[in-house]
């Protein structure tokens, strides 16, 4: 069941209505899974800055139990997942980091992505 954590520093008013919606869709056919079985919370207005600077930005976790995929697999994911966001948030390639994360039972490992 993968949960997707979106943090930025745009305004409220500045996040697409419904974006938690498109990204759940967009979530589960990247990484193939059941739209029911992905969760999304998006968190706008925060305080961030990204590579020192605190122009518009956002940050991407996608956690996982179980295998997403291998580390040539993330970076496909990732690469489909930061098209998305740099559409629907305006935000440059450059402005966007995340981070998927695969937890299973002996350990939580963290690919940077």
């Amino acid at each position: 069941m993968p949960f997707v954590e979106l943090d930025t520093n745009l305004p409220a008013s500045r996040v697409p209505a419904g974006l938690e919606k498109r990204l759940c869709a967009a979530t589960a056919a990247i990484l193939g899974k059941p739209e029911d079985r992905v969760n999304v919370t998006v968190r706008p207005g925060l305080a961030m800055a990204v590579s020192g600077s605190n122009e518009p930005c956002a940050q991407l976790l996608v956690s996982s139990i179980g295998v997403v995929g291998t580390a040539e697999d993330n970076r496909g994911h990732s690469a489909r997942l930061f098209e998305f966001l740099t559409k629907e948030l305006g935000l440059g390639q450059d402005r966007c980091v995340g981070a998927e994360r695969r937890h299973s039972r002996d350990r939580c490992a963290t690919d940077l992505v």
